[in-house]
């Protein structure tokens, strides 16, 4: 084989996308937005999830599994939908697997708010373990050292985006409760940045409750748009022109996966459509 045919298979392989579990396909719709002819493999790894309780240590070890799984099928680049696991193993991962590219959902939304903000003061709601982790605020100020950041935790909206209930009375009392003392008094952020995968799918509750002055920074979007600046620099986007397939894994309840999975992707998930695998452990 040329080098010329190795280089035009290596572009037409799939990019692989890996969550500890569904708030991920937030971001696999992105993609499938913004690169429609490429080829897409997400891994959800629900037999091992939160990943926000687990230590450091063992989410690195779970990230590792879970794209060395990915490997098997011959992707081109991974993206860690995960926001603990891109806190704490994005680094391990790229020395792992280089010379694949790794892009996490961290620094695309960090960068994504320091350039909205027009006052340096920015907001950032997400899970319990990602605030108190404080990864956003470092990608944040490794950008923008002067920046003020004001985090607040949101669990219940992972729940609520779960269930479906992304707008009405439920949604926006939780949406009170969370973002009111986050936005009250002239300290106000000017900009939010919606750092945990399920919450795009309650923008628009979320938008409700902010107002319209404020800048919604969705780090899945900002994802996608990394992902496609890095395939453009290294020459790893797809030549085709048709309409590129998405093939779904879970580690565990494929049924479960397809009717939660529908809610983020914006499109019915068929069971049947969810291939059931099993990572084994180094």
């Amino acid at each position: 084989m040329s080098a010329k045919q190795r280089a035009k298979e290596t572009r037409d392989r799939p990019i692989g996308v890996f969550d500890s579990g569904i708030g991920g396909i937030t971001v696999l719709k992105a993609l499938r937005k913004a690169l429609p002819h490429e080829d897409l493999v997400y891994l959800g790894d629900t037999a091992r999830l939160p990943y926000g309780t687990k230590s450091a240590e063992t989410v690195t070890a779970y990230a590792t599994q879970a794209t060395k799984h990915l490997l098997g099928h011959e992707v081109k680049m991974v993206v860690i939908a995960c926001n603990t696991a891109s806190a704490v193993a994005l680094g391990p991962l790229k020395e792992a697997l280089a010379p694949i590219p790794v892009i996490g959902v961290i620094e695309p939304g960090a960068k994504a708010g320091v350039k909205a903000t027009k006052t340096g003061r920015i907001g950032v709601i997400a899970t319990e373990a990602t605030v108190k982790g404080g990864a956003y605020a470092r990608a944040i100020h490794a950008a923008m050292p002067e920046a003020q950041v004001a985090q607040a935790p949101c669990g219940l909206f992972v729940t609520l985006a779960e269930e479906g209930w992304t707008k009405g009375e439920v949604a926006e009392a939780a949406a009170k409760r969370y973002l009111a003392p986050l936005f009250k008094g002239r300290a106000a952020p000017d900009t939010l940045v919606l750092g945990c995968t399920h919450f795009p799918v309650l923008a628009g509750t979320i938008r409700k409750i902010v107002g319209k002055g404020v800048k919604l920074v969705d780090s899945a979007a900002t994802t996608a748009k990394a992902v496609e600046e890095a395939l453009s620099r290294q020459n790893l986007a797809t030549a085709r022109k048709g309409k590129g397939k998405t093939r779904f894994l879970a580690t565990d309840s494929t049924e479960r996966f397809a009717r939660v999975g529908g809610i983020f992707f914006g499109e019915a998930i068929r069971a049947k459509d969810v291939e059931l695998v099993d990572i084994k452990p180094d």
